[in-house]
């Protein structure tokens, strides 16, 4: 990940705008009404000082009472239903046109006038198609299967062409079906032949005049919802509310919530608004330039990319935005939040003290949001230091789920005695935390998924990586293996030496040995000229000028950068190829060349590596811990005294010449790592003792040593 801001601006300040727009952005999602200052819940003793009402507060009622006569005034609104004056009058005259066109002659007196009346009738009090009266009878079923739903529904409210409304039972209702039957029954009572009705197909003559009019029940609802009064009465200003000791009880929590209610809505528009957001700000910033003068003080290496600065307030600002969505979006226990993932990144990638920094600032700036600010700072920040403590480095995920653990126990134990400390017992809310606790752990163990898209985004390398890089089967280690045997053997000698020498001074033990690894994978694309691998053989160089043979010697460097590259090696191990010989000279063909042009000048240039010099503790270590090893192998004889000899001679050149100027190595350091390499060798190469030559035959058995002694 590349990041590029304008070259006149220094590495610090461009951090520092970074964290302003972090700050900015924070302050577009900060709450913006004035938080209650008190914390209460039924049933708890109220902890702070007698609290008199500043104003006339107004008793608000709670809302599940609010809903309960919201829905009780929803169940006895009768359902409306609307009545189509247009379908009697459609169908009244398609029988009275068929009277004159078709049935004349065919009808005797009295017909034509009693389907008229009946017709009539029927529409005025209703028919009703089969799907709405078949949900008006499930409807019904419900009702009486269940009482605690409602009322049966017997009558219903049905509006006419003017909108007005009146009760009408609904066994008035017909439906086509219904009224045809019925017409065919009250035909015989009344004299009349059923048969004239069914030859002049009645049935055409009977339609659906009735729908359900739910958008005016709506707003019938609605209206009379509105009517219920959201108060139950005042507190006037002045009155005593609550005093220090006393049981928040039903009442008393309803006030306390009215209060509440009322102190935050009037903190949205009052003159305070501006104060506060510019609090809000100021709080935000003070945090972020905390962190930054951390950086300037503490860790100046942060600054040496703006990918780091980039990084830790990318991953700030992605909790505390989960943070504000949490509370006033979602409304989710915050506890469920893994904050715990950040310190474990930010260790992975940089260092203990940087990772518990940036989670305190992060825990501090989300508690802006949450309810009860004072115990979400005590578990986070407390958690955050068993974290951080319980996982020095991250190479296996049992390391992790152990870590998890540790995590889930201190948030519990935590958690109970904050429980305890305010009411002297637990609460049903302290199971649910428990939950979210658990909820945590589960997402805690996430980080081991994200280090490989962290290191591919911001171009990070971790000690898991390191660890599955160090491994000699990989494809380029097992080839150097292959192709150039005495090498590998060097460069495992060579990581031996090293990681010892970084253990001793408290330097990045994983990242040097991986480094020491591949330092010199460049001379298996010609092994033959390096005389570790031509054990024997025929010199190549005695055929070559010194010029060429310190130009193939050379070319393990670019050679080696280049395959490294090609399979993807992180840069923070291609450092180590660049620069194990920084700008030294291969001092064996210079001083030959030297000698055989004797009086004259020779330019060293050709006989140069191209470096850089190394720049941090772990290069210099792998720098010392080559020439060293290679030195060794010159020697005659393995004594403490050759041994101390040599090191000091090659450690003193390379200080001498300059090579170790860029690291942070200091004389201390480089003290401690000579007497490293001189135990370490010793130890390598110790003198094994010389077994006994065996001067009569063993006896073999119990019997061959009594045979003697019988004859």
């Amino acid at each position: 990940m590349k990041i590029t801001m304008p070259k006149h601006l220094s590495l610090q300040t461009q951090s520092l705008l970074v964290l302003m727009a972090v700050a900015f952005v924070i302050l577009l999602f900060s709450p913006r009404e004035h938080k209650f200052m008190y914390n209460f819940e039924r049933g708890q003793v109220w902890p702070y000082e007698l609290l008199i009402a500043p104003y006339d507060i107004t008793i608000l009622k709670p809302q599940e009472l609010l809903k309960a006569e919201r829905d009780s005034v929803e169940k006895n609104i009768l359902p409306y239903y609307k009545i189509d004056p247009s379908v009697a009058k459609e169908k009244i005259n398609h029988w009275n046109n068929d009277c004159v066109q078709r049935w004349q002659g065919q009808l005797t007196a009295g017909y034509d006038i009693w389907i008229r009346n009946y017709l009539e009738e029927t529409y005025e009090h209703g028919i009703i198609d089969d799907a709405l009266n078949q949900k008006l009878l499930l409807a019904n079923q419900r009702e009486e299967e269940d009482e605690e739903e409602g009322h049966p529904i017997y009558e219903v409210n049905l509006l006419y062409e003017q909108n007005e409304s009146k009760k009408h039972p609904i066994t008035l209702f017909l439906t086509v079906k219904d009224a045809y039957q019925q017409a065919l029954y009250r035909a015989a009572e009344a004299g009349y032949n059923p048969d004239v009705l069914r030859h002049v197909n009645f049935e055409n003559y009977l339609k659906s005049n009735i729908s359900e009019d739910v958008a005016t029940r709506s707003n019938v609802v609605r209206e009379e919802q509105q009517k219920i009064p959201n108060s139950t009465g005042v507190v006037v200003a002045g009155r005593r509310i609550v005093d220090k000791g006393d049981i928040i009880d039903d009442a008393t929590f309803n006030i306390l919530a009215s209060y509440k209610k009322m102190y935050e809505d009037k903190s949205e528009t009052d003159s305070t608004y501006i104060g506060r957001i510019g609090g809000i700000l100021l709080i935000v910033v003070v945090l972020l330039m905390g962190l930054w003068f951390y950086w300037i003080v503490f860790r100046p290496s942060i600054f040496h990319q703006l990918k780091n600065t980039i990084f830790i307030a990318l991953s700030i600002l992605f909790f505390v935005f989960v943070t504000e969505l949490a509370v006033s979006l979602f409304h989710f226990d915050v506890y469920i939040i893994p904050y715990l993932i950040l310190p474990l990144l930010v260790r992975i990638f940089f260092d203990s003290r940087t990772a518990y920094f940036s989670h305190t600032i992060t825990v501090l700036l989300s508690a802006l949001f949450v309810t009860m600010p004072l115990e979400f700072i005590v578990l986070q920040m407390v958690s955050g230091m068993v974290v951080i403590f319980s996982l020095k480095n991250l190479t296996s995920r049992s390391q992790l789920i152990r870590t998890t653990f540790f995590a889930f126990l201190s948030y519990s134990i935590l958690s109970i005695a904050l429980s305890l400390m305010r009411n002297g017992a637990l609460e049903n809310a302290d199971a649910m935390h428990t939950l979210g606790f658990a909820i945590n752990m589960v997402f805690l163990m996430f980080a081991y998924v994200l280090v490989y898209p962290m290191e591919k985004l911001f171009g990070y390398i971790s000690n898991i990586s390191l660890v599955e890089l160090s491994d000699i089967n990989r494809p380029l280690l097992r080839q150097l293996s292959e192709h150039a045997p005495g090498t590998f053997q060097h460069s495992m000698q060579v990581s031996i030496l090293a990681t010892d020498a970084a253990q001793s001074i408290d330097a990045d033990v994983q990242l040097t040995r991986t480094g020491a690894l591949y330092h010199d994978i460049g001379k298996m694309l010609n092994a033959p000229f390096f005389t570790e691998n031509n054990q024997g053989g025929r010199n190549p160089h005695d055929e070559m000028t010194y010029e060429e043979s310190a130009s193939i010697i050379i070319k393990h460097i670019t050679g080696g950068v280049a395959l490294a590259q090609k399979y993807k090696l992180p840069p923070q191990v291609i450092d180590f190829i660049r620069t194990h010989h920084g700008k030294g000279c291969t001092k064996y063909f210079y001083t030959m060349a030297c000698n055989e042009h004797a009086g004259e000048y020779v330019d060293p240039a050709p006989f140069t590596y191209p470096g850089p010099n190394p720049f941090s503790r772990e290069t210099g270590i792998l720098m010392l811990a080559d020439a060293v090893e290679a030195s060794s192998r010159s020697l005659k004889e393995y004594t403490e005294e050759s041994i101390k000899n040599l090191v000091e001679r090659i450690v003193d050149g390379i200080v001498a010449d300059k090579l170790l100027d860029n690291t942070p190595l200091t004389f201390r350091e480089i003290t401690t790592i000579k007497e490293t390499f001189v135990a370490k060798l010793l130890t390598m190469n110790h003198s094994r003792i010389a077994y006994p030559k065996l001067k009569k035959e063993p006896i073999l058995s119990a019997s061959s040593e009594e045979q003697p002694e019988s004859k």
